[in-house]
């Protein structure tokens, strides 16, 4: 028998068992929008989009203009990451999307991630972030909500950044003549 997947809206509450006790980070981000991926009418994987951890990415990506459109890919979360799960989430998930979006998302090098899902989904990739600190939050990591005190910092690795242009032809055609970072080769393996 072939596995049926689906791909349909979820609520906040649903992402919570995947992305604290599944995904790295631990740590609930902004979300917007919420899918699940379900294999057999199993809940078996998530994928949510908020706002930005930076207001000036918003404004630097593409411009004053488009800055609305911004949405981040925050989390990706799969149970099991069987073949091919993670591309028909990210897939499905963009026709449920409102058009148009400009998605950007980042594979962290600490975690060993190149992107190798956002490559295979056809996202432009701009760039690496430079590793920085960060002012701590109140759990000793980097955290939107810090105490305040620039003396606390943590550590905060490089990451590749990519973008995806949703819309139509003539949307997606604007908006990457708007697109402010250049688009580059993807990174590979040893490559860095």
């Amino acid at each position: 028998m072939k596995d049926l997947y689906e791909v349909k809206k979820i609520s906040y509450q649903d992402t919570k068992p995947f992305i604290l006790d599944i995904h790295y980070a631990k740590r609930m981000p902004s979300i917007s929008y919420a899918y699940g991926l379900f294999l057999n009418d199993q809940l078996v994987g998530i994928i949510s989009y908020g706002s930005p951890a930076s207001p000036p990415l918003c404004k630097g990506i593409a411009g004053e203009k488009n800055k609305k459109l911004v949405i981040e890919l925050n989390r990706l979360v799969l149970k099991n990451n069987k073949k091919n799960e993670a591309s028909i989430l990210i897939g499905a998930s963009f026709k449920l999307l409102p058009k148009p979006k400009i998605i950007v998302s980042y594979a962290d090098t600490a975690q060993d991630h190149l992107g190798v899902v956002y490559q295979a989904t056809n996202f432009l990739f701009t760039g690496t972030s430079k590793p920085r600190t960060d002012m701590a939050g109140k759990d000793g990591k980097h955290s939107r909500h810090h105490l305040g005190d620039r003396t606390k910092r943590v550590y905060r690795s490089a990451k590749h950044r990519y973008v995806y242009l949703l819309g139509n032809k003539r949307q997606k055609r604007q908006l990457k003549q708007e697109l402010r970072y250049g688009i580059m080769d993807y990174p590979r393996k040893n490559q860095e």
